[in-house]
């Protein structure tokens, strides 16, 4: 197996050295001005700034719940499994019934509304997006901060930690204004409607939305689907985004894998001791990916097919979706036959989400994502690979699907300042871990502003 190891790694060294070159100065895409919407509204489209606000209706409702009331009787699992196969349907029936009888709708309807909301187009989408502001007194500075969320998630993850983050300290000099945008396709904001808007694309119509807002420079955290935006935004931008955050950190530069692989003959190469169990055994956590990313596959080849059954059923919705949330808080609710959902979340939290794409019909743009990632076009644009200047900062959850050493990140993030690791916590942090997640990008941002500051320093020093 040593052998083996040290064959792919020579094998990758190798191919590397082939592709500096190709990636040594790359070109940057440019694409500000692409347009996602109806052909006829290209010159006529209103560009105001609208407020929103979530509604569920009456007639959305009655349907909702005859829907749930009238569902076939599921196949029962086999016996002795847990969530090996799925989601459990011995355990399905009483999510319907809450969901149907004991769902707080006008309740929660009231809870997604207690932030200010608002829609805007841009390149041809209407934009929906949270804009919440702090309270501050005249020393303290206001900066803005964008906020992206992934998928199977939504805004609604941002709900509890939005207080924590726009809060006025005394140990801090700034407080941040948080714009939370539904990504295009998801929830309340437009999808587009002919090929090609992925992440690379969302990078661009979410930087010309903080444009669009009065924020020529700003910070940046995402998560999921959010990181890949984020660091693309900051790979394309890097003299408009300030500092990027991310609870997913992945460098998918050449000399990264490259290294990843070379570290499974001597991990210390590439990763602490104590954390090598994050990252090696290499076939063990490939083996994990592949056994869970099943829905990857699907939707980055078929997300329309898929997205029928979804649209006519809330029940398979449901399922669908929490297996995911189960396998990706913690790996060990695989065994556990209720799914571990209780443990992290509330009833209410988690079919918040789910509202965010039923009410919308959205669950079938929202997996586009996924097909126009998996493009030769997308990664012919090589921009993975283009190290990016901008000052970045990483958390990593315990059981966050994928660890990648600071070694390794250093070859996308030339400018790491720091990498939080976590002994517990899983992929949908700022739902599951509010005041961690917020206590962390506000860590960040502070780091980020010093990190300018010294730069601006001795950029002085040395043009005097």
């Amino acid at each position: 197996m040593q052998e083996f190891y040290k064959f792919f790694a020579i094998f990758f060294l190798v191919l590397e050295v082939n592709c500096i070159e190709l990636f040594r100065t790359p070109k940057v895409p440019r694409f500000e001005h692409e347009w996602w919407g109806p052909a006829h509204l290209k010159y006529s489209n209103d560009t105001s700034i609208k407020p929103f606000q979530v509604h569920f209706s009456n007639e959305m409702i009655l349907d909702l719940r005859y829907r749930l009331k009238n569902t076939r009787s599921c196949t029962p699992p086999l016996e002795g499994v847990n969530f090996e196969y799925g989601f459990n349907t011995d355990h399905l029936q009483g999510w319907l019934d809450y969901w149907a009888d004991h769902y707080p709708f006008q309740h929660q309807e009231a809870y997604l509304n207690q932030y200010p909301q608002f829609k805007t187009n841009i390149q041809g989408l209407d934009i929906h997006f949270l804009w919440v502001k702090p309270h501050v007194p005249l020393t303290v500075e206001t900066i803005p901060l964008l906020l992206l969320h992934g998928w199977p998630g939504s805004v609604r993850e941002f709900y509890e930690t939005l207080p924590m983050l726009t809060a006025v300290s005394a140990d801090r000099d700034f407080a941040l204004e948080v714009i939370a945008p539904s990504l295009p396709g998801f929830g309340f904001s437009d999808p587009a409607v002919r090929p090609g808007m992925g992440p690379s694309e969302i990078a661009v119509v979410l930087r010309n939305l903080m444009h669009r807002l009065g924020f020529k420079k700003f910070y940046v955290q995402g998560g999921d689907w959010g990181a890949v935006i984020g660091q693309d935004m900051a790979t394309i931008y890097p003299k408009e985004v300030l500092g990027y955050h991310t609870n997913l950190a992945v460098s998918f530069a050449p000399a990264s894998l490259a290294l990843w692989l070379l570290g499974s003959a001597f991990p210390p190469l590439v990763v602490e001791p104590e954390l090598a169990d994050r990252m090696y055994p290499i076939l063990g956590h490939v083996y994990w990916l592949v056994r869970e990313t099943g829905y990857f596959h699907e939707q980055a080849t078929k997300p329309d097919t898929l997205g029928v059954s979804m649209a006519d059923s809330p029940s398979g919705l449901l399922a669908y979706i929490f297996q995911l949330f189960s396998s990706g808080t913690r790996r060990k609710y695989y065994y556990r036959n209720d799914g571990g959902f209780d443990e992290q979340f509330t009833r209410d939290q988690l079919i918040d989400n789910l509202m965010m794409y039923w009410v919308t019909n959205s669950f079938t743009t929202s997996t586009r994502i996924y097909a126009e990632y998996a493009t030769l076009r997308n990664f012919g644009m090589g921009i993975f690979a283009i190290p990016t200047p901008v000052p970045t900062w990483t958390i990593h959850a315990k059981d966050e699907i994928i660890y990648q050493s600071p070694t390794l990140l250093r070859h996308k993030f030339p400018n790491l300042i720091n990498s939080t690791v976590l002994n517990t916590g899983g992929h949908f942090l700022a739902f599951e871990m509010p005041r961690v997640f917020a206590d962390d990008v506000l860590a960040g941002v502070s780091a980020f502003r010093s990190w300018h500051y010294h730069n601006k320093l001795q950029k002085n020093k040395y043009e005097y």
